[in-house]
Order: structure tokens, then C-alpha cells, then sequence
């Protein structure tokens, strides 16, 4: 049964490097391409809520629109930045992991460890050359 849910945008390598921890867990999660699907407003403030962060700490700040709109700017609700992020799901930060053991803002990558139900099988190196995993499945510090 599938327990694993990561809102994933696959040209992004965090995510893709999240997305690979999690199937080295032995797991294979479903994966929700956040752009062509974006979560509901009811959904997106469970995350938030579930992630015990706030609004402008999921918000991504190196994209087009995050500069369009001023965004920067403090005099937003954090219900008109979710509505920002409903109409552009690109100021949605990534990857967002759900496990049984919690939701989690996975920047940098390897912080879905801390909510993988399961180890790691084998040893992982990220995207970049960075070693996360050793060959016993053991988090590298």
C-alpha cells in the first residue's frame, strides 16, 4: 500500500533527488506533478499547516512571478499568497514529501530522511556528487 506522496516538478534536481531517496527506501510513492496539477486551497494549507511552517516559507522567490507581483513586499495575507501560488503553482516551493511520520519542505533533499517510514537500501549520491547515504543505508552527516 502506498503511503508516500511528493508534490515533485521532475526538471528540478532536489526533487528528483528526493524522488530517488524515496524509491531507494524501497518505496515508490505517488507523485503529484504540482505545475499541471496543483493542489486545492484546502489541500495546500493542510501542507502548510502539516509542515508547521508558514506561508512565505513555502513561497519560491527566484521565479518571474514572485518579482511581478512584489511579492517581497510584507503587505500580503498569507491567504492572498496561497492565492498566488493556486494561480501561479511555479511560486509553490519543492519537492513537498508526506510520509506517515510527517510533511516536510525537502530543500535540501535529504531531509526526507527524517520522514521515510523506512532505511535506505544502499548507498545514494545526489545529482551533484554529493554522498548522503553509505553503503549500509546509513545517513552520512
Amino acid at each position: 500500500m502506498n503511503n508516500i506522496v511528493i508534490y515533485h516538478n521532475p526538471a528540478c534536481g532536489t526533487s528528483r533527488n528526493a524522488l530517488a531517496m524515496i524509491r531507494n527506501s524501497g518505496n515508490e510513492p505517488t507523485i503529484i506533478y504540482y505545475l499541471d496539477t496543483p493542489p486545492s486551497r484546502d489541500e495546500l494549507n493542510k501542507l502548510i499547516a502539516d509542515m508547521g511552517i508558514s506561508v512565505r516559507e513555502l513561497l519560491r522567490k527566484n521565479v518571474e512571478p514572485y518579482e511581478q507581483l512584489n511579492l517581497a513586499e510584507d503587505r500580503f495575507t498569507d491567504q492572498q499568497l496561497i492565492d498566488y501560488m493556486l494561480q501561479y503553482p511555479i511560486l509553490m516551493n519543492r519537492p513537498v514529501v508526506v510520509t506517515p511520520l510527517g510533511t516536510r519542505l525537502c530543500r535540501p533533499s535529504e531531509v526526507v530522511l527524517d520522514i521515510l517510514p523506512e532505511s535506505q537500501k544502499r548507498a545514494f549520491t545526489k545529482e551533484d556528487g554529493e554522498k548522503v547515504v553509505d553503503e549500509a543505508g546509513r545517513q552520512i552527516k
